[in-house]
């Protein structure tokens, strides 16, 4: 099946980048905001890894950002954000205070640690390396940046379960853009709404037909233990409308929306979801904040849908894409 079109970068100013190491699937990706954007959160996930998203309540004074990174390593990845803002402050970019240019970056982690050697994980010298490889071009989507290691499916464990990665998907309304990069790695199935046919997710015992995770659990199978903190989707969407920070806070609310009707269960006790929400306002006019959230929404299924569309399967563990297995 074809990829959703559209991509985060149809929002004018923005610019992405993705750094993927070689060691092992994990990596990190950056959007990068030329001039600074409004820019809001909403955290939904139990189990969060994140950077400097209290200052973007609405109440606190910083109410532009610089860059956001998404990477994978689970915390550890935060380092990426240092080389982003060290590549920011060579570059000129910050939030003056005083005689001091300081950037801001917030960030978002998800956990990629069951692939390969976990002594390996996204660092500052990754985050400046996304940095460098920022364009304006359509990002490349599936097992790349901070989809390099991710996966889906994981309630029944590791074994059953299948390779996620990172999409994006836009829209252009009315002369006004809306657009979402997620990188998927959810403990649940991603479903298509569509069709209501799981494209990713837990799997059998033959490797090969999918579990349907909430209707084993209706039916009382229990999955093995339980680790907190394992997966995690974190995403962005972006507008070039004009919003103020209050206003992204309410469109990050909304696009979680997008997260709940594809992945099946989400905002787990075991995930981070996290979705921070930029406003360019490069845009000549702007819509309605109700109509931006719906299409916010809907562009953010889409990106989940073509992250693990996208993806390419490995084979240690074995995690098959659903390509591999002909679910996309």
């Amino acid at each position: 099946m074809a990829l959703f079109p559209g991509s985060i970068t149809d929002i004018q100013g923005l610019r992405v980048g993705h750094h993927t190491d070689a060691r092992r699937p994990t990596g990190c990706t950056v959007v990068l905001c030329e001039p600074a954007a409004a820019c809001g959160v909403d955290v939904r996930g139990a189990a969060p890894g994140t950077r400097e998203t209290d200052l973007l309540a609405p109440g606190n004074l910083v109410d532009r950002v610089h860059a956001i990174v998404l990477a994978g390593g689970s915390a550890l990845g935060l380092d990426a954000a240092s080389g982003v803002m060290r590549w920011l402050d060579e570059h000129g970019h910050g939030f003056m205070v005083g005689p001091a240019r300081v950037p801001i970056v917030p960030a978002a982690v998800l956990f990629d640690l069951w692939l390969g050697d976990a002594r390996i994980r996204p660092d500052a010298a990754a985050g400046y390396a996304a940095c460098e490889a920022a364009g304006e071009l359509a990002p490349a989507q599936g097992s790349v940046g901070a989809g390099a290691g991710a996966t889906v499916g994981k309630l029944f464990g590791i074994g059953h379960a299948m390779k996620g990665g990172i999409g994006s998907a836009g829209i252009e309304v009315h002369g006004v853009r809306i657009a979402a990069l997620v990188a998927v790695n959810a403990v649940g199935d991603v479903i298509d709404p569509s069709t209501a046919r799981v494209v990713a997710g837990s799997r059998q015992s033959d490797g090969r037909t999918p579990r349907r995770i909430t209707a084993a659990l209706a039916r009382g199978l229990m999955p093995p233990d339980i680790v907190a903190g394992s997966a995690t989707t974190i995403g962005i969407v972006a507008t070039d409308a004009a919003l103020d920070k209050t206003q992204c806070a309410r469109l990050a609310t909304m696009s979680h929306d997008g997260l709940a009707r594809c992945i099946d269960p989400v905002h787990t006790a075991s995930d981070g979801d996290t979705m921070f929400a930029l406003a360019t306002g490069s845009a000549a006019h702007t819509l309605p904040l109700t109509v931006l959230g719906a299409l916010a929404a809907e562009v953010t299924t889409r990106a989940v849908l073509n992250a693990v569309r996208g993806a390419v399967g490995v084979r240690e563990p074995p995690l098959p894409s659903a390509q591999d297995l002909g679910w996309a």
